[in-house]
């Protein structure tokens, strides 16, 4: 959906540069010689998908650098002038100096995919009760009459469930679309391209992640709860959905006695955030730390599809998976 902010003071936005990715010197709007201007991605899985439905009638860059933690993400004001004219594909709600220069800056459409996303708040207590997760009759059919655990927060992490991506791959199309009616075809054929890959990848984590010993995530912080209810696995996250939160004494102390009792053998951490609590916590219990990627930047090599295939690789070898 298109979507239009009111202005804001520039002091709002940060003023830390981190310029984006792969611009020309000649800016934003400078990506095509079509009717779609230059297209500017929030973070890797969303310039995954603007550059694969967009194929050859699209140049996309990254807003959130390769590398950087997009929950930390600074922008300065000549970072922000370069969006002016250009097309923004963003979660709304996920980082704040993109919220803000959006505000101010003035590009041509803004695409804004919490919608096709489903970007969803868990354990709702006004509707649900403290401790039960909020979900669609589609999530419903996945849960495998598992539990869940989550912060309450909004969870801006739905690229984990690739069903939900291809959803925004087809709400990407139809921008593209509106845009470019010469070439609708060609972005519709991308994006059922597209969703053919991801229906793909999830057949295989439904079966890969069906018959496991354990179905206990112990993770450095919340970022799995899509993929958890995907596919019928329990997330207990060292702390919530800010990476940078520290854990209480009484919080590791729960996870202690859900390592025990549930036989977890592995607590997962993560490229960009310090591993020395998971590594110290899992020392103390004798047990492994892995690397699971949440896909919040983009892969070191290969793709989203290549990287959600090797975390399947890993779980199922933690989860001891058959």
């Amino acid at each position: 959906m298109r979507s239009r902010r009111l202005a804001v003071p520039l002091a709002l936005i940060a003023t830390v540069a981190l310029p984006l990715s792969a611009c020309s010197d000649t800016g934003a709007g400078s990506g095509g010689d079509g009717p779609i201007p230059e297209v500017y991605a929030a973070l890797y899985p969303l310039e995954f998908v603007a550059a694969e439905v967009g194929g050859d009638h699209v140049s996309v860059s990254p807003i959130t650098p390769a590398g950087t933690d997009p929950h930390d993400l600074e922008l300065s004001t000549n970072t922000v002038a370069r969006l002016d004219g250009s097309m923004v594909v963003y979660l709304s709600d996920f980082q704040a100096a993109l919220d803000d220069a959006l505000d101010v800056a003035s590009p041509d459409v803004t695409l804004d995919v919490a919608e096709p996303a489903r970007v969803t708040s868990w354990g709702l207590e006004a509707a649900h009760g403290e401790d039960e997760p909020a979900h669609s009759e589609e999530e419903a059919t996945h849960e495998g009459g598992h539990d869940h655990e989550h912060s309450g927060a909004t969870d801006p992490h739905f690229w984990l469930d690739p069903l939900r991506l291809a959803d925004v791959a087809d709400a990407v199309a139809d921008e593209y679309a509106e845009l470019d009616p010469d070439n609708a075809d060609d972005y519709a054929t991308n994006a059922e391209h597209l969703r053919s890959e991801l229906e793909d990848l999830d057949a295989d984590l439904a079966t890969g992640l069906e018959n496991c010993r354990t179905h206990t995530i112990v993770a450095a912080h919340e970022a799995y709860g899509y993929l958890a209810d995907r596919y019928g696995l329990e997330q207990v996250g060292i702390s919530g959905l800010d990476p940078e939160s520290e854990p209480s004494p009484a919080r590791l102390a729960e996870i202690r006695e859900v390592v025990e009792r549930e036989g977890v053998t592995t607590i997962f951490a993560e490229q960009l955030v310090n591993p020395a609590v998971a590594e110290s916590f899992a020392s103390d219990l004798g047990i492994d730390v892995e690397m699971l990627n949440p896909l919040e930047t983009e892969p070191d090599s290969g793709d989203y599809l290549e990287a959600m295939r090797q975390n399947l690789e890993t779980l199922s070898t933690a989860l001891q998976c058959s």
